[in-house]
């Protein structure tokens, strides 16, 4: 079977898969939800409302019917791409979903920014300098970054440089004092750019800043050992020292020739992390009060709002799944020697 066969067998069988990821998952939380402690009626009318109350309410939601068809219901809602309303807010899970997102991913792209600078640049100028002090910090900042817990740093910074020095602000994504940016997009950078506002664009970056910066270079820890070890392995490879010995200068070496090579496990690393930044942001959201969709989905938990659970765990589950595809086809496309 020749290369581009088998690359389109291999796509054609993730595609098919990805299907069944996303049952397995919503079926899994469909479970889960139902099987902790909590009454959603409870968290809705309280635990003193009358139980006739109660029961109207539980059969208007449908959670008053049997399990199994509980679950048919919500499948059958599913494969139409209802993902249903919201107990709590009444909202559709799709509303929701368009008016927290933006939020997560403009903190999700602006601390991938910050992660790629930081990870790659450390990675070079250790591995461009290997067993030397430079060489054993960079291997500190990488297992450092990679082991602090998220919340005990972003609840320590915003304890320093928020309440104590006053250099940042808490708990939201832009001052209400001031116009929020409005476009298309939703991220606010992009929109103020897009009308020409730069002050609301500064404003913008300066809310971003404290938690971005907190979850970018925790994030840049991976990427600095990827780069620091790929790049040397590829500083001793045949075709390197071929390169030195036509005396050609060490910066092109590692420019033109190495890095390009060692830069092809990061895109690996790049898409997945971008994809559980979107999918699994919600340590750093509660942490920094972002008002962003995974934030939303732990208010969803805690209120046992089963249609809000299950529907953003499904729409983060189908990133994570389309964000594997699309990762898989560009690596087969840049590097020849992949094989499926």
């Amino acid at each position: 079977m020749s290369r581009s066969s088998s690359l389109r067998y291999y796509i054609l069988s993730r595609v098919l898969l990805a299907p069944v990821m996303l049952w397995l998952i919503t079926s899994l939380v469909f479970l889960l939800l139902r099987a902790t402690p909590g009454d959603p009626i409870d968290a809705l009318l309280g635990p003193r409302a009358p139980e006739a109350a109660k029961e109207a309410l539980r059969a208007q939601l449908g959670l008053g019917k049997p399990l199994f068809l509980q679950y048919l219901d919500y499948m059958g809602a599913l494969l139409r791409l209802d993902l249903g309303k919201s107990l709590t807010s009444k909202e559709s899970v799709w509303e929701i979903i368009g008016k927290f997102f933006p939020a997560t991913v403009e903190l999700a792209i602006v601390s991938m920014a910050i992660a790629l600078i930081v990870g790659i640049g450390v990675g070079v100028i250790s591995a461009s300098r290997p067993n030397s002090a430079i060489d054993v910090g960079g291997r500190l900042f990488g297992i450092i970054t990679y082991s602090i817990p998220l919340f005990w740093l972003g609840m320590l910074l915003q304890l320093i440089f928020s309440v104590q020095l006053g250099w940042f602000p808490l708990g939201t994504r832009f001052p209400v004092t001031v116009p929020a940016p409005q476009g298309i997009t939703g991220l606010y950078t992009i929109d103020s750019l897009l009308k020409g506002n730069l002050n609301q664009f500064f404003i913008a970056l300066y809310y971003l800043a404290l938690p971005s910066l907190t979850l970018g270079v925790l994030v840049s820890g991976i990427f600095e050992r990827i780069v620091r070890v790929n790049l040397k392995q590829t500083l001793q490879a045949d075709y390197v020292e071929a390169a030195r010995a036509r005396g050609i200068p060490e910066r092109k070496i590692l420019v033109n020739h190495a890095l390009k090579n060692a830069m092809i496990p990061v895109i690996t690393i790049l898409g997945l992390t971008l994809a559980s930044m979107l999918g699994g942001a919600i340590l750093t959201e509660v942490t920094f009060s972002w008002p962003g969709l995974a934030n939303r989905l732990y208010r969803a938990i805690a209120q046992r709002d089963y249609p809000t659970v299950q529907g953003i765990v499904v729409f983060f589950a189908a990133i994570v799944a389309l964000s594997s595809i699309a990762i898989d086809v560009i690596n087969a496309y840049i590097d020849p020697r992949i094989r499926y």
